[in-house]
């Protein structure tokens, strides 16, 4: 399970930037009261929100897909993907 971040705290226009890949989504949350975007890409969309909701707690507001109509396997990003921590089991 890995969540690649594209952008952190950037602005909502960076999410139209059509050469994103299609499976790009705009992460929205609260940071020091402060509305705040991220751009990240993820296995699936139940990883990124375990991520974030992890990361951020309440102050994570919605996820939306991004503008980009690039196709993920041509799309090529220099950034290593950001592990998540692990997971505690049930006790």
């Amino acid at each position: 399970m890995t969540v690649k971040i594209i952008a952190e705290k950037c602005d909502k226009a960076a999410g139209e930037n059509k050469k994103l890949p299609y499976t790009a989504y705009l992460v929205e949350y609260k940071l020091e009261d402060k509305i705040t975007y991220d751009i990240a890409i993820a296995d699936s969309t139940v990883h990124l929100f375990d991520y974030y909701y992890d990361k951020y707690k309440k102050d994570f507001i919605k996820f939306s897909q991004a503008g980009g109509l690039a196709n993920p396997k041509l799309w090529n990003n220099k950034q290593a993907p950001v592990a998540q921590p692990p997971k505690k089991g049930k006790k």
